[in-house]
C-alpha cells in the first residue's frame, strides 16, 4: 500500500498595471516585446524600483490565509540560465519571504482537511520562449518579464490528486474574490507546479519529481495521478525513482523528463543589492485588513445558513465574486425557494455563460429578469421548461422577460377549475384509457396529461393538472 504525498507551487500573476521593477505595462495580448523597458531588458546602469502596489496585493492574500506577515523582507538574486532571463538571474525572495505560516481549510467527501501554507513569496516572472512561429528556431517575447508574481508555497500535506485539486480552486476562488488577480489559466496568470512522491505509510518521504506549469485544475488532476502509477511502477519493479523536474503532455497524458531537480543552493541566491529591505508596519496590515472583502469560506457559510443552500451548491457560487454578487442581487428581489433560485443559475444561466464562453457578469440578462422568471415559477405563472425557453430567448434577443411573456402569451394555467373543464373534455374522449386506468394501468396517467398539454398547448400547470386529474379519475 502506498501513499502519495504531495505539495503545490502556485504562481499567480499579480495584477497591477505596471511591473514589479519597472514601470511597463502588464497588459496582456499586446504585440511581442513592446511592454519591455531598458529596466527589464536588464540594460547596464539601470536599477529596479519596487512597485509598492504588489507589496500590498501579497499582504492581502497573507492576510486570507491567516499566516504571517513578515516585518522585514528581502529580496534575492535566483541564478539562473534562460534565454527568456534577460538578466541571468530572477529577482525573487529566499530567507526572509513577505507572506509565511499560513493555512488553508478545504472539504473534500464531507470531510475538513487543513493544508499548511509554507510561504508565499514576491518574484518577477520571466519571459516567454516561443518554438512555434519560426522552422527550426525559437523566438522570445519579453513582455512577460518582470510581471509581479506571487509563488504560493504549501506543506507537502496533500495525499490524493483530487485533495490537490480542491485546493488549488480554493485558492484560485481567494486571489479572486481579494482582486489579486484575474486568475486566467489560459493566459498564464495562474499556473501550478505539482510536488509529489511516494511512500509507505509513515515511512519518510520518497524522492520526489516536480512537475512544471500545469495550467488548468483537469490537467493538474491527471499529471497527479499518472506521475504517481509512474513512480509506483518503478518502485514496485525494484527501481528507484529520479529527482528530477518533469513536463505534462495533455495530449499524451503523460510526464516526461525536463531536467534534474535543482536544489537552493543550485541557484545561488544572495541578497540583492540595488534592493532595500522591505519594512513592514503594523498600521499598514491594520489598513489592508480593513479592505478585504467577504472571503470564500465565510460567504459560503453565510449562503448555507441564510438562505439554506446545499453545500456543495454554496461552495461553487461563493467561488467567484461576480458569480456571488449576481446570485444576491437576484435574492433581493425574491421572497422564496432559494435553493431553487441558485439551482436555475449554476444550471441554466452558468450553462449559457459558459456555452458563449463569457463571465456572468457579462450576461446579457440581468439580475432583475432572472429573480422575475424565478417569482413566475414559484407563483405557478409559467413552468421550469417556459422559464429555460424564456431565458433562452431574452438572451439571444435582449428582450425583457415580461415582454416576451406578454408577447407570446405563455403565460402558465393554474386555475384548478379551468384545468378540470379541459382535463373532463379529455377524459371524456378517451373512455377506453379511463376505464384501464381504473382497472390498474397507472401508466395511462402520463397519457391524459400528454393530451391535455396538447390541448393547452403546453400552458397547463403540470403539478396542479396532476392534483385534478387524480380527483376526476378517483370520481372525486
Amino acid at each position: 500500500m502506498w501513499e502519495t504525498v504531495i505539495g503545490l507551487e502556485i504562481h499567480v500573476q499579480l495584477a497591477t498595471e505596471s511591473k514589479l521593477f519597472s514601470s511597463s505595462s502588464t497588459h496582456f495580448g499586446s504585440e511581442q516585446n513592446t511592454q519591455a523597458s531598458i529596466i527589464d531588458l536588464a540594460m547596464p546602469g539601470v536599477l529596479p524600483v519596487l512597485n509598492r502596489n504588489a507589496v500590498d496585493m501579497a499582504i492581502r492574500f497573507g492576510l486570507s490565509v491567516d499566516a504571517k506577515i513578515a516585518n522585514k523582507s528581502i529580496f534575492a538574486r535566483k541564478n539562473y540560465f534562460y534565454p527568456d532571463l534577460p538578466k541571468g538571474y530572477q529577482i525573487s525572495q529566499y530567507e526572509l519571504p513577505i507572506v509565511h505560516d499560513g493555512k488553508l481549510e478545504i472539504m473534500l467527501d464531507g470531510m475538513t482537511k487543513t493544508i499548511g501554507i509554507t510561504r508565499a513569496h514576491l518574484e518577477e516572472d520571466a519571459g516567454k520562449s516561443i518554438h512555434d512561429l519560426y522552422d527550426g528556431k525559437s523566438a522570445i517575447d519579453l513582455n512577460r518579464a518582470g510581471t509581479p508574481l506571487i509563488e504560493i508555497v504549501s506543506e507537502p500535506d496533500m495525499r490524493s490528486a483530487r485533495e490537490a485539486v480542491v485546493y488549488l480552486k480554493k485558492i484560485h476562488s481567494i486571489v479572486r474574490c481579494i482582486g489579486i488577480s484575474d486568475g486566467n489559466m489560459e493566459q498564464g496568470s495562474f499556473r501550478c507546479d505539482a510536488n509529489i512522491s511516494i511512500r509507505k505509510p509513515d515511512e519518510k518521504y520518497g524522492i520526489r519529481a516536480e512537475i512544471k506549469n500545469i495550467n488548468s485544475f483537469k490537467f493538474v488532476e491527471s499529471a497527479i495521478n499518472y506521475e504517481v502509477d509512474r513512480q509506483q511502477e518503478i518502485l514496485e519493479s525494484g527501481g528507484s525513482v529520479k529527482q528530477e523536474t518533469r513536463l505534462y503532455d495533455p495530449k499524451k497524458n503523460e510526464t516526461r523528463p525536463m531536467r534534474s531537480k535543482e536544489e537552493a543552493n543550485d541557484y545561488r541566491y544572495f541578497p540583492d543589492p540595488d534592493l532595500l529591505p522591505v519594512e513592514i508596519t503594523q498600521q499598514q496590515i491594520k489598513d489592508i485588513q480593513l479592505t478585504l472583502p467577504e472571503l470564500p469560506d465565510t460567504k459560503m457559510k453565510r449562503f448555507m445558513s441564510d438562505y439554506s443552500i446545499k453545500s456543495d451548491d454554496a461552495e461553487i457560487l461563493s467561488s467567484s465574486a461576480a458569480l456571488s454578487n449576481y446570485f444576491e442581487n437576484c435574492i433581493k428581489h425574491v421572497t422564496a425557494e432559494y435553493q431553487l433560485l441558485a439551482n436555475f443559475i449554476l444550471s441554466e444561466v452558468i450553462g449559457l455563460c459558459n456555452k458563449k464562453n463569457i463571465e456572468i457578469s457579462e450576461a446579457p440578462v440581468d439580475h432583475k429578469d432572472i429573480a422575475n422568471l424565478h417569482n413566475y415559477i414559484n407563483e405557478g405563472k409559467i413552468s421550469i421548461k417556459q422559464a429555460k425557453d424564456i431565458l433562452n430567448d431574452a438572451w439571444d434577443n435582449g428582450s425583457k422577460v415580461d415582454e416576451i411573456i406578454s408577447s407570446k402569451n405563455i403565460e402558465q394555467i393554474s386555475n384548478p377549475d379551468l384545468l378540470a373543464d379541459v382535463a373532463k373534455k379529455i377524459l371524456e374522449k378517451h373512455q377506453k384509457e379511463v376505464q384501464d386506468y381504473k382497472n390498474g394501468k397507472d401508466k395511462l396517467l402520463g397519457f391524459f396529461v400528454g393530451q391535455i398539454m396538447k390541448e393547452t398547448k403546453g400552458k397547463a400547470n403540470p403539478k396542479i393538472l396532476n392534483q385534478v386529474l387524480n380527483k376526476l379519475l378517483k370520481g372525486e
